[in-house]
């Protein structure tokens, strides 16, 4: 039941925005009661949370997983990054999009916990793009910081407007990302 609430609330959260969707909206669209509710989360806000700690936590695990593969350079491992999170859109497209709208209805306490997990992200990221240069297959006279910004940005943007049943298939779209970000990176 945990699990159906929360998959409930992702959609409601998306469609009608955390603030605007109620614990009785919840527990209506699922048939239970509050009290079913209150059994598995102590408040939207603690929902809310466990949303978010959900996705950053399987993003970040996939992430490392890409990281550690010494089979692969650094242009492949972009890739892979890049291609993972726009592909991620068609299953979870709603939860991505709570994820980066709604962490400003978090309390400080869980604010924290995402962004040190967010800035992880990132840093991982970074670091493939830093190997990348160190081994020369990426071009030197770009920040790495500014680089892994500007990819997280592209691809976080993508969750706003990126129809997957739409005209253009979600790995064309991460094929031209990384055409475009790697052309603009290569050595």
């Amino acid at each position: 039941m945990k699990e159906q609430i929360t998959r409930q609330s992702i959609q409601l959260f998306g469609e009608k925005g955390f603030t605007e969707t109620s614990i009785q909206d919840i527990v209506d669209a699922l048939g239970v009661t509050k009290g079913t509710f209150y059994y598995y989360f102590s408040s939207k806000k603690q929902l809310l949370a466990d949303i978010h700690l959900l996705f950053i936590d399987d993003i970040l695990t996939r992430e490392k997983d890409i990281f550690a593969d010494t089979s692969k350079n650094s242009e492949t491992k972009i890739y892979e990054i890049v291609n993972m999170l726009i592909t991620s859109i068609k299953k979870r497209g709603a939860e991505a999009r709570v994820f980066l709208r709604d962490r400003r209805n978090l309390d400080p306490d869980q604010v924290a916990e995402v962004v040190d997990k967010r800035d992880q992200f990132r840093l991982y990221l970074q670091k493939v793009i830093e190997i990348g240069i160190e081994k020369k297959e990426l071009r030197d006279d770009l920040r790495p910081d500014i680089v892994a910004f500007a990819i997280l940005g592209v691809c976080n943007w993508s969750y706003f407007w990126f129809d997957p049943d739409g005209p253009v298939s979600d790995e064309e779209v991460a094929s031209i990302y990384v055409k475009m970000i790697l052309n603009g990176l290569e050595r």
